[in-house]
């Protein structure tokens, strides 16, 4: 939706001189350009040019969350690289890439239009809960990770270590082990095994808001924070929005399970560079990290309001941070029973 809220941060005039300089416009031809809300580390615009359209994307150094979080904006020439490698491997996972100006930190991109690429997130929250969606989202990521595995080219290319641990370690992992200080050091260890384990080109942000459901399947949004390095953290970090979800609309909770129980299996079945016993295992141990985080990290979930359901998440997520579980399933089984859906 159209937003004014982010209009002091990239003027339309700056917009203007923006697509000129990357040929998208002549000197004085006309185009339209609107704000996009839903965001909180990038300025997204919606930029119509006759009968085109196109989505402009600038990383901000300082995301709008209430608690400090920056990060640097190199990380949209990094997005735009990982959505060029992603594409090349499942083109029709990715959007259709237009235009690049890293020395202003953005890009721009093909619209897709809402109508025909509704938000996952949405369909969720509406009870439009398809399992072959879930299946598909795995299918392509796991097919990202596979033919990006043990690449040195692609770890090169994605060295982001120090990005990655201030837009995802730091503010998940560290900042919720300043709220919780006697898991601190169970937190760490979690955070030390995520940040030195280099397998696979790591997209960073596997949510639901981040993905469209188009005519082809799902399309990947927001990259920034693409790194090579743990491909058990894009997988625990979409099971873990599916497990909040049953919080946000209880009456959908049974279908949120069995979409988490299809992406990991989906997602298990096509892992190759490893044995899938091993991955799941630094799956299910991020998960109830990434589950508290999500409540006492720098980046709450935004529908978990109550404190009995927020205490809910706590007392699970630190049940399985003091006592590990390797499987998935027993994460599962034990918030289904929590939530009255065992």
């Amino acid at each position: 939706m159209p937003s004014g809220s982010v209009a002091d941060l990239l003027t339309r005039e700056v917009i203007g001189e923006t697509l000129r300089r990357m040929g998208l416009i002549s000197k004085d031809e006309p185009f339209s350009a609107q704000p996009l809300s839903g965001g909180v580390s990038s300025d997204i615009w919606w930029i119509t040019v006759g009968n085109k359209q196109y989505c402009l994307k600038r990383a901000l150094p300082r995301l709008k969350v209430p608690q400090v979080w920056e990060a640097p904006v190199v990380r949209n020439s990094f997005e735009w690289q990982w959505f060029r490698t992603a594409g090349a491997i499942c083109p029709e996972g990715v959007p259709n890439l237009v235009a690049h100006d890293p020395h202003a930190g953005l890009f721009v991109m093909d619209y897709l239009e809402p109508g025909s690429y509704p938000l996952w997130k949405n369909q969720l929250r509406d009870g439009i809960i398809c399992e072959e969606t879930a299946e598909r989202v795995a299918e392509r990521l796991v097919r990202i990770h596979a033919a990006t595995s043990d690449n040195e080219d692609v770890a090169r290319q994605f060295a982001t270590d120090d990005a990655f641990y201030a837009i995802r370690l730091e503010p998940y992992l560290v900042a919720t082990g300043r709220v919780h200080f006697d898991l601190a050091d169970l937190l760490r260890a979690i955070l030390q095994v995520t940040g030195s384990t280099k397998r696979a080109l790591v997209h960073g942000d596997i949510s639901p808001k981040n993905i469209l459901v188009g005519p082809r399947g799902p399309v990947f949004l927001d990259a920034e924070c693409a790194w090579y390095g743990d491909p058990a953290f894009d997988a625990a970090f979409c099971l873990n929005h599916l497990l909040l979800k049953c919080l946000w609309r209880p009456q959908h909770a049974k279908a949120y399970f069995a979409c988490f129980e299809h992406f990991a299996e989906v997602y298990l079945q096509g892992v190759s560079w490893e044995p899938r016993m091993r991955i799941e295992s630094r799956i299910a141990h991020l998960l109830p990290a990434l589950f508290l985080a999500r409540i006492d990290g720098k980046s709450p979930i935004e529908y978990v309001t109550s404190e009995p359901d927020k205490n809910r998440v706590r007392d699970t997520a630190r049940l399985f941070i003091c006592s590990p579980a390797d499987r998935l399933d027993d994460i599962r089984r034990t918030w289904a029973r929590e939530t009255g859906c065992a």
